[in-house]
């Protein structure tokens, strides 16, 4: 199989595969809590299937996935939560720490942190980047796309279309990212994790029942419609 990792590419690999496409792919994962159905790496996971084909399909090559990210905070009864810790609270179940979710940093440093990667992919001679994952992370990402611009001459593009049908990681661990994990990686999910009792509704999990709504051929629908789209982006800025 085409080699499109950075860290598998050999020197005169990477340059050959920037000169016919300058193209990075980022995935903004994390390391967070998705259901007890789907893997605490879910995040990175769904971008990188995504870039991976596209970068064997359009060309670029795939940065390793990020697993730090900003994300929502709250004090509760003198403890710090994020995330899915106090959002989306079954019933109203008061907030925990969930399993496994070891991703939180602040807001500003995210910000240096990508500023500070985006000089180092404009260095090494990149002209677009395409980054995608988290949640919160979509945002930091969005914002800093005129900055980049202006700062190092990088077209940033990031895949969250409001037009689209399914979108591209539109929900929590509900059906479009279970959907999504089960075209890419059908041997991490499973829906047996969750209780049968439709009434019963999957702890921080937000969007449609992936128990009823999520397939295989929903997640893959929802990666060529996502494709297509970003290849329409990337052309405004390369022939590729």
């Amino acid at each position: 199989m085409e080699k499109v990792l950075y860290e598998e590419l050999r020197p005169r690999e990477f340059a050959e595969r920037i000169a016919k496409a300058p193209i990075a792919y980022l995935p903004l994962g994390t390391l967070e809590w998705h259901g007890l159905h789907l893997p605490l790496g879910s995040d990175g996971l769904q971008s990188r299937g995504l870039f991976c084909e596209m970068a064997r399909r359009l060309g670029g090559v795939v940065l390793p996935m990020l697993f730090v990210a900003p994300d929502r905070t709250a004090e509760i009864d003198g403890k710090t939560y994020y995330g899915m810790d106090f959002c989306y609270r079954p019933d109203g179940q008061p907030a925990r720490q969930l399993e496994g979710s070891a991703y939180h940093v602040p807001d500003d440093f995210y910000d240096q942190l990508l500023d500070h990667i985006m000089a180092q992919l404009k260095r090494a001679g990149f002209k677009v980047v395409i980054g995608h994952g988290h949640g919160p992370s979509n945002r930091a990402f969005r914002k800093i796309i005129p900055v980049m611009k202006e700062k190092y001459g990088l077209h940033l593009i990031n895949a969250c279309f409001e037009d689209t049908q399914r979108g591209f990681q539109s929900d929590h661990a509900a059906a479009n990212e279970t959907s999504i994990m089960m075209h890419f990686h059908p041997e991490l999910v499973d829906l047996n994790e969750l209780d049968p009792d439709p009434a019963i509704f999957p702890e921080a999990v937000a969007g449609d029942d992936p128990r009823v709504y999520a397939t295989a051929e929903e997640g893959r629908l929802a990666t060529e419609e996502t494709i297509q789209r970003l290849t329409q982006e990337v052309c405004k800025y390369l022939e590729v």
